[in-house]
């Protein structure tokens, strides 16, 4: 036994035990996540039942059972509900009831041993609205310019139509009033700088006063005809109304503009729930956010997540590894140097929120302020660089992850063999043609092993963009169709600090829960797609240059 001990077996045995225990608590928090935020897409069954309220009385409640919990007796009597019982546990049961603007609320606990007739009728129907939240209850009419044109059972297929078209009214309305009302916004705050411009640089040019005023006057006449088509594209979209009957009996008038799907869970088959899971999964990643980031989609946070990291590797990369490069070859080997390299490693461990801190000082308000001054003046006193935006957010976090590329690079630099400098300075290149076509190439699969962990802290931070640059709900992308396509001076849209929001600032906590789980499995995933493309081309590199190491 004492020289098993001494042959380190036992050890490897544990590190082994040590590294599958860390792998399966991985794997089952991603299951967990998994599991709590996708399950939220599926179509739940409606059930309807009778329930009796504190008093005693009688109500009649529809909804989908979310959890079910043991809880004891003593706290619900505590909390003032008497009716209870002698037994010592109780069942309860959270329901989303919807119709939050006829209730006051969509999120309500029931005890189990209160709830009768419990039934799931197939005539109920599930309706996702803009606003409000959901709604359930039995379609009741469809009405047309304020006249009934069907009732009952009769009018589930004209409404579904219907429906279909005022899906594809809405579509043109928001292409329109994003896009192309959107671009012409732009297009008159481009023209009123301009005319500024002139103003503050004292030029009085006929010619291109009258070529703006040309360009102003054609922009407005295209905005007039975009808003008569709009006039009609409304009236057309509103034309159509539903009305429902809720659990209590009241009746429920709904315009199919505000609507944006209906459904009938208890009457769907398996493949019919299937299709409509996909279908809400890829409005999930692929929609906007609306209801206050409870409902809709995320697509913008995954957009500026993913384009803040991709900036904050273009600029990460070269300061590093330049850095890195001056430290190893060029910086004499002193005090001086050690004293550097040990400030580097210490800022690695400075709170992230100081960095945040800093970024909102010295790039928003001193470089932003004076950038304004000198290139955007026309434009004051409303900040145009001078504000925080992803620009600024990918600085600060370039500045954060700058020494893990620091740290990375100078050891793969330390693994080139003296002797291919050698040999290469032997055949006559210079100390800079050695660095740039040997010992760099060399170095370039540590150089990405950096720019992996750099990028692997960036898409999680949240503290420091709160600061300077990330907001609860971006009005526009920074990259898109207007010149000049990359806006960098606005804000965007993040993945974890969307987690924050929606998880502790929500108005809906019980609403909000579902998506806080599926966005954090979602923020993984984006992490792990862009550290395996970084890895691949890590690998590749590595095959690349594995015989210059021998």
């Amino acid at each position: 036994m004492k020289s098993w001990f001494k042959s380190g077996t036992p050890w490897i045995w544990l590190n082994a035990c040590a590294v599958s225990v860390s792998i399966l608590m991985v794997i089952g928090l991603l299951g967990l996540i998994a599991m709590r935020g996708l399950g939220h897409f599926w179509p739940a069954d409606l059930a309807q039942f009778d329930y009796m309220e504190r008093d005693g009385s009688m109500s009649r409640l529809v909804g989908e059972f979310h959890e079910t919990e043991e809880v004891p007796a003593e706290q619900l009597r505590a909390s003032g509900d008497l009716n209870i019982g002698d037994e010592a546990w109780v069942t309860r049961h959270l329901i989303k009831t919807g119709n939050r603007d006829v209730s006051g609320m969509d999120f309500r606990w029931v005890i189990d041993s209160r709830i009768s007739s419990l039934t799931y009728p197939r005539p109920l129907v599930a309706v996702e609205r803009r606003e409000w939240g959901n709604l359930y209850g039995y379609l009741h009419s469809l009405r047309e310019a304020g006249r009934t044109v069907a009732e009952g059972e009769a009018a589930w297929k004209p409404f579904m139509e219907r429906l279909a078209r005022a899906e594809v009214l809405h579509a043109q309305i928001r292409a329109i009033e994003k896009d192309e009302i959107g671009s012409i916004n732009s297009g008159m705050e481009r023209l009123r700088l301009a005319k500024r411009k002139l103003e503050l640089e004292g030029i009085d040019d006929p010619a291109r006063l009258t070529a703006i005023a040309a360009e102003e006057a054609g922009l407005q006449q295209r905005y007039a005809g975009l808003q008569n088509e709009l006039l009609k594209l409304y009236e057309a979209i509103q034309r159509d109304s539903v009305t429902f009957t809720v659990a209590d009996g009241k009746q429920v008038h709904v315009p199919l503009a505000k609507i944006v799907r209906a459904f009938r869970p208890n009457a769907m088959s398996l493949p019919d729930k299937a299709g409509h899971y996909f279908a809400k999964l890829w409005e999930f990643v692929s929609d906007e956010p609306r209801e206050a980031n409870t409902e809709g989609g995320i697509f913008p946070a995954i957009f500026g997540t993913i384009m803040m990291v991709m900036l904050m590797s273009v600029f990460v990369t070269p300061f590093g590894v330049v850095a890195a490069i001056y430290l190893r070859e060029y910086a004499r080997q002193g005090l001086l140097t050690r004293t550097i390299r040990i400030a580097v490693n210490n800022l690695a461990g400075v709170p992230s929120i100081v960095y945040g801190i800093f970024g909102l000082g010295f790039f928003v308000y001193f470089l932003g302020g004076n950038i304004d001054q000198l290139f955007f003046p026309e434009a004051l006193p409303a900040p145009t660089m001078g504000t925080p935006g992803i620009l600024w957010a990918s600085l600060t976090l370039a500045l954060l992850t700058v020494p893990v590329v620091i740290v990375a690079t100078e050891e793969g630099l330390s693994r080139v063999p003296r002797a291919v400098r050698e040999g290469s300075l032997a055949l006559g290149a210079t100390k800079a043609e050695t660095l740039w076509r040997t010992v760099l190439p060399m170095a370039s699969p540590a150089i990405m092993t950096g720019l992996i962990l750099a990028i692997a802290r960036a898409a999680g931070e949240v503290a420091p963009l709160m600061l300077v640059g990330v907001v609860k709900l971006a009005p526009a992308l920074p990259l898109d169709g207007d010149f000049p396509y990359l806006h960098l001076d606005r804000k965007f849209m993040h993945l974890g600090f969307h987690i924050y929001d929606v998880g502790f600032q929500s108005p809906n906590v019980e609403a909000a829960r579902p998506l806080v789980y599926a966005t954090a499995l979602l923020l993984v995933l984006v992490i792990v797609v862009l550290n395996l493309a970084a890895i691949a081309i890590r690998n590749r590199l590595r095959e690349k240059y594995k015989s210059l190491e021998h």
